[in-house]
C-alpha cells in the first residue's frame, strides 16, 4: 500500500463508523452463533421449510419476486436461486450493466427463467415511485396479475463518509431503511392484492446494529394484521450472518481484506450462494410465520434484540417514516 492508502486506513480504524462495525456488529454476530449453539445443545429442534406454492397452482401463472439490490451479492444469488424456483423474478438495481448482466446469468442457467429488470435508485423517492408506475405499466402489457407474491428487501451500503441525497437525506439512511420503508408501502396493495398468500422480507444484517428494519419488520407485521384484508401479507426479518460481498468495497482494501480473513478464521465467513440460504428460508416458511427473526439458515429462527421489539419505538419509527414517507411525495409532486 502507498502512503495515502494507509493515511486512509488510520483515519478509518479511528472512526466511530468503524467500531460500531468492526467491533459491536462483530460481537453481536457471534453473540447469534453462540445463541444458535445453544439451540443445539440443548437439542432445541430446528425447522427447514420447502417452497410454499408452485406456479401451476395459481392465478398468476409464476409467482412475482421483487428483489432490491439484486446486481450482485446476497440480492443476484436470491434471485438466481428464487428463478429456479419458478418465480417470475424482477431484478431492482442502480446499474443498467450489471442488472443486464444478472439477467442474462438467470437465463443462462435456465432457458425457461423469467426476468425483468428495472433500474432503480433506493436512495430517491422519485425513483422509487418511477419504478412502481412503470412496474405497474408492464404487468398491464403483460397481461399479468396486478399483485406481487415476494418482496426482498434486500437492497444496502457502507459509506465511508456522510453524503446527502437531492432529497435532503444521508444517503445510507435512505438506501438502507427509507428506501425499504417507501418501496414496501407502495408496493402493499400490489401484495394485499395477491390470489395466494404473499410476504415481505426484510435482509438486515450491517444494518441491524441500528435496529431500523427489525422494528420495521415487527411493526409492518403488527399492522397489516390490523386489516382484515392484509392477512395474508406475511413479514418476516433475516440475518444471513457473515458474507463475502461487495458491501465494504468503500473501506480501506487493507480492512476489508482484514475483516473477511478474520472472520474466515473463525469459520463465520460464507460466500453468497450459501448465505442466501437464509433469505431462502425466509422466503418458503409457511404463510402463518409472521414477525420472526431467521438467522442462520436450516429455517431457524432467534430472538433478536431487546431494544427491536421495544413497540413505542417501533410506533413511533413508523409514524416518524409514514410522516417522512407523506413529505416525499408531496416534494416529488406525487399525491395519490
Amino acid at each position: 500500500m502507498d502512503a495515502q492508502e494507509w493515511k486512509d486506513a488510520f483515519g478509518f480504524i479511528c472512526s466511530v463508523e468503524f467500531w460500531r462495525m468492526g467491533v459491536l456488529w462483530t460481537l453481536s454476530l457471534i453473540y447469534s452463533y453462540l445463541q444458535l449453539f445453544r439451540q443445539t445443545l440443548f437439542s432445541i429442534k430446528s425447522k427447514t421449510y420447502s417452497p410454499r406454492c408452485s406456479p401451476s397452482s395459481i392465478a398468476t401463472k409464476r409467482p412475482i419476486c421483487i428483489v432490491t439490490g439484486a446486481t450482485s451479492g446476497l440480492g443476484a444469488a436470491a434471485a438466481c436461486a428464487l428463478s429456479r424456483e419458478g418465480y417470475y423474478v424482477v431484478l431492482v438495481g442502480r446499474s443498467v450493466d450489471l442488472l443486464s448482466k444478472i439477467a442474462s446469468d438467470i437465463k443462462e442457467q435456465s432457458g425457461d427463467a423469467c426476468v425483468k429488470a428495472f433500474q432503480v435508485d433506493l436512495s430517491s423517492f422519485k425513483s422509487i415511485w418511477n419504478f412502481k408506475r412503470e412496474f405497474q405499466h408492464w404487468l398491464s402489457d403483460m397481461n399479468m396479475h396486478c399483485s406481487v407474491q415476494l418482496l426482498i428487501n434486500n437492497a444496502g451500503i457502507l459509506a465511508t463518509r456522510r453524503r446527502v441525497t437531492t432529497e435532503g437525506c444521508d444517503k445510507i439512511m435512505a438506501t438502507n431503511y427509507v428506501g425499504a420503508f417507501c418501496l414496501t408501502k407502495i408496493l402493499l396493495p400490489l401484495l394485499q392484492n395477491s390470489p395466494i398468500p404473499s410476504r415481505v422480507v426484510n435482509v438486515t444484517s450491517f444494518t441491524h446494529r441500528n435496529v431500523c428494519l427489525l422494528l420495521f419488520s415487527y411493526e409492518l407485521h403488527r399492522q397489516v394484521k390490523l386489516v382484515e384484508q392484509s392477512s395474508q401479507v406475511s413479514v418476516i426479518a433475516v440475518d444471513p450472518g457473515a458474507v463475502k460481498t461487495n458491501i465494504m468495497r468503500e473501506l480501506p482494501k487493507c480492512i476489508s481484506q482484514l475483516a473477511f480473513f478474520t472472520l474466515r478464521l473463525l469459520g463465520l465467513l460464507q460466500s453468497s450462494e450459501e448465505g442466501v440460504c437464509s433469505i431462502l428460508d425466509a422466503a418458503f416458511a409457511p404463510p402463518e410465520i409472521s414477525g420472526v427473526y431467521f438467522f442462520g439458515g436450516n429455517g431457524r429462527t432467534l430472538k433478536s434484540s431487546p431494544l427491536s421489539y421495544n413497540s413505542k419505538l417501533a410506533k413511533d419509527l413508523w409514524e416518524a417514516s409514514s410522516d417522512l414517507f407523506i413529505e416525499l411525495q408531496l416534494a416529488s409532486g406525487h399525491t395519490t
